[in-house]
C-alpha cells in the first residue's frame, strides 16, 4: 500500500494560525517536504519548526529565485520523483505550503505530477488575504460586493479593468511592482480607499493607509482596497492594529 500525499496549508506566518488538522498530519508524517530558496531559510518550514521531530525525514524543494519557468519545472520534476519514491515505499509525505495549497500555492505543481498516482489530501490553510483583512480590522467585502484578487504583475490595463468591475480588491505579489500599482490607483482616485499590508502576522508586520507610502515594499505585501457602497467597511483604515496587540 502506498503512502498518502498531503498538501498542508500552514498559513501566512503566525505559527498559531496552523490548523489542528494540519498539525496532526504534520506530526504523524514520517516525511516532510517544503519549498526553500537557494539562499536563506524556508519560510514554510520556519512556521512549523517547533513541531518537527528529529526522526522525520526532510526534503527541501530548492527553487532558484529566477523568473524563467524551465528551472522551476525541473525542480518540481525532481522533487516529485523523490516524493514518489517515499510514497511508493508506503510512507506518508506532508508537503508544506505557505498560506493555502491551492491559493497561488506551490503545492499545485506537485499535485499535478503525483495526484493521479497516489492518494492525495489537501488541507486548506489561512490565506494571506484573509489574515490581512483580520489584521486591518476591515471586512474584505460586504453584502453583494464582488471581491477580486489580482496579481500585481498584470499590466495596468488589465488591473484597471478588473478593479473597475468589482467593489473590493486585493492586489498581491507587489514587490517591485509597487510604485507602478500605486500610481495606477492614484490615477483611478482610489489611493485613499486602500491599505498597504506587509508581512502580515509576522513580527515585522506593517499595516498602513496607502496614501503617502512610496518606495520599495517586500514581496510578501498586498494592497486591500474597497470602492463599494458600504461606507462602514472603511472604518479602521487609518488604524495600525499591529501596534495594539502582538500576533
Amino acid at each position: 500500500m502506498s503512502g498518502t500525499l498531503y498538501g498542508l496549508g500552514v498559513g501566512p506566518g503566525d505559527p498559531e494560525l496552523l490548523t489542528l488538522k494540519a498539525l496532526r498530519i504534520l506530526q504523524a508524517a514520517p516525511v516532510v517536504a517544503y519549498p526553500a530558496p537557494d539562499h536563506g531559510t524556508s519560510f514554510a518550514r520556519s512556521i512549523v519548526a517547533a513541531h518537527l521531530a528529529p526522526h522525520q525525514e526532510e526534503i527541501p524543494i530548492v527553487v532558484p529565485m529566477r523568473v524563467e519557468r524551465f528551472p522551476a519545472a525541473a525542480v518540481y520534476d525532481e522533487a516529485a520523483s523523490a516524493i514518489a519514491d517515499r510514497l511508493a515505499a508506503g510512507h506518508d509525505v506532508a508537503v508544506l505550503c505557505e498560506g493555502d495549497p491551492f491559493f497561488y500555492g506551490s503545492f499545485m505543481y506537485l499535485f499535478e505530477r503525483l495526484a493521479d498516482r497516489f492518494p492525495t489530501e489537501i488541507v486548506p490553510g489561512v490565506t494571506s488575504v484573509s489574515a490581512a483583512s483580520a489584521r486591518l480590522r476591515r471586512p474584505l467585502a460586504a453584502r453583494n460586493d464582488v471581491l477580486t484578487v489580482l496579481p500585481a504583475p498584470l499590466d495596468d490595463e488589465a488591473l484597471a479593468a478588473r478593479i473597475g468591475a468589482c467593489e473590493a480588491f486585493a492586489i498581491i505579489k507587489l514587490g517591485r511592482h509597487f510604485d507602478r500599482v500605486r500610481a495606477l490607483l492614484e490615477r483611478l482616485g482610489l489611493v485613499d480607499h486602500c491599505a498597504l499590508c506587509e508581512r502580515v502576522t509576522l513580527d515585522a508586520e506593517r499595516i498602513v493607509p496607502l496614501a503617502g507610502i512610496e518606495g520599495d515594499v517586500p514581496y510578501f505585501s498586498m494592497i486591500l482596497g474597497y470602492r463599494g457602497a458600504e461606507a462602514a467597511i472603511l472604518r479602521g483604515l487609518g488604524a495600525q492594529p499591529a501596534a495594539e496587540s502582538a500576533s
